[in-house]
């Protein structure tokens, strides 16, 4: 009746209206529940002290690793009308490709022989250039001349500056002489009037030798006149050679001043020509922009502007295409109060959206479903949503990412810090502790490697 032996009459008898027996059987039950009350004590006794990964845990999107791999919007350089489509959504394009052809809507550009016309205006200041150039070798050569023709007029007028000295010199010569031919004939006058006194001459050799001193005078007088003459030719010669420079330099100026303003017009001419080429290479490569073309391979995914006759404005957006190559990255947000404890090349366990995953944020070794990635930009300022921005790439010592993972997809990252007890780490997430905060093994080398340098 007690059940102490093997042999149980609980088929042979009926006990449940016994109340003792079902005493006795509750308390069997009580005594398993406490075995197993503390069979989980000890369980979970022993987890305390198992190691436990700190992370932190963040949402995060699919990105392209390079800024030029990312979804970009195609826009118009220039002002105008949409004309003609080329492509449609969805359509793949490689780079160079036409989308769209926009025609003129603005005045300035209207002309269609606008380029022609200005290629002309071009010509003729060209031509104006050169003849300015003409005219310029033109002020050189007379400029040159002029020089020459001053030099051997100055050489001749020298010339008859030192013709005048010498027949300076030569009269002065002749003045001498007629000074004394004046002088002797004089005293021979004297000598034959006192004879003529003493009766010794008669009157008529007297009025000979008056008439001779008469023309020694007359000599005299003529030679001084002839000196005198000659001075003034040497002053005339001075002055000649001083109004040769005078006048030569006047020429010269004149000419080069009429060079410089040659010059100077051919200047803005050459200006003008410079301004009109630089209009034509505008016009030239504004009529390029008509013809809107995919600046790399890839899909055409949406189309902002739509129709025929719809007028852009400058700067307007488009159309958007979708790279066609591109490396994926994973874009996730974190508190500032775990920005410090990240750094590049630091591990990061991803899970994807749409991917089947078991995790197990504490056990890494021991998740399912989760890819590696490690950490290449960390930005500087707080992004709009109020948390800081870390850039994740693929970590090519794990299995690569799945190839299905389009730009855009949600994700869910794991970054992995330092080891700890589980209890220590219950601990902290009741008293709200942050993470702690260490450096990994990469940023130790790196630091032990600059200070060997």
């Amino acid at each position: 009746m007690l059940n102490i032996t093997h042999n149980t009459i609980k088929h042979k008898e009926e006990l449940k209206h016994y109340n003792s027996f079902l005493i006795l059987e509750k308390k069997t039950n009580s005594r398993r529940l406490i075995k197993t009350m503390y069979g989980l004590f000890f369980i979970f006794f022993i987890i305390l002290f198992l190691p436990w990964t700190q992370n932190i845990q963040s949402l995060a999107k699919v990105t392209a690793l390079r800024p030029d791999q990312r979804p970009q919007t195609i826009h118009s350089a220039i002002a105008g009308r949409i004309e003609k489509w080329f492509v449609q959504e969805g359509q793949f394009v490689k780079k160079g490709d036409t989308i769209l052809y926009i025609s003129e809507i603005k005045e300035d550009y209207l002309d269609p022989e606008l380029l022609n016309r200005t290629e002309e205006q071009i010509k003729s200041k060209e031509f104006a250039v050169k003849s300015y150039m003409e005219k310029v070798k033109a002020n050189d050569n007379q400029i040159d001349a002029l020089i020459s023709a001053s030099k051997l007029k100055y050489e001749q007028a020298e010339n008859k500056l030192i013709q005048a000295n010498l027949k300076v010199k030569s009269d002065s010569v002749d003045l001498t002489a007629s000074e004394l031919n004046y002088k002797i004939a004089k005293e021979q006058f004297v000598r034959m009037e006192n004879l003529y006194k003493e009766g010794l001459k008669s009157l008529t050799d007297l009025e000979t030798r008056k008439l001779k001193m008469q023309e020694m005078e007359a000599k005299l007088i003529a030679q001084e006149n002839k000196l005198i003459s000659s001075k003034n030719e040497v002053i005339n010669a001075k002055i000649e050679l001083q109004s040769i420079n005078a006048d030569y330099r006047d020429k010269i100026a004149k000419s080069e001043s009429e060079k410089y303003a040659t010059l100077s017009n051919m200047y803005d001419a050459e200006a003008v020509v410079t301004k009109l080429q630089n209009q034509y290479m505008n016009y030239s490569i504004r009529s390029g922009l008509y013809y809107i073309t995919a600046p790399q391979d890839g899909y055409i995914t949406q189309a902002i502007k739509s129709g025929v006759g719809e007028t852009l404005k400058e700067g307007s957006e488009i159309i958007s295409i979708m790279p066609y190559n591109y490396e994926l990255a994973v874009e996730m947000f974190v508190n500032p109060m775990d920005i410090p404890l990240l750094e590049k090349k630091q591990h990061v366990q991803i899970q994807f959206d749409g991917w089947p995953s078991i995790i197990f944020s504490g056990w890494p070794g021991i998740s399912y479903g989760t890819y590696g990635g490690e950490v290449v930009a960390i930005d500087n300022f707080v992004n709009e949503n109020g948390k800081y921005r870390v850039l994740v790439a693929e970590d090519k010592n794990y299995p690569p990412w799945p190839k299905e993972i389009r730009l855009g997809a949600g994700a869910r990252t794991i970054t992995l810090l330092k080891d700890v007890p589980v209890w220590y780490e219950l601990w902290r997430q009741i008293n709200g502790f942050p993470p702690d905060y260490y450096k990994t093994t990469n940023a130790i080398t790196k630091n032990t490697d600059e200070k060997k340098k």
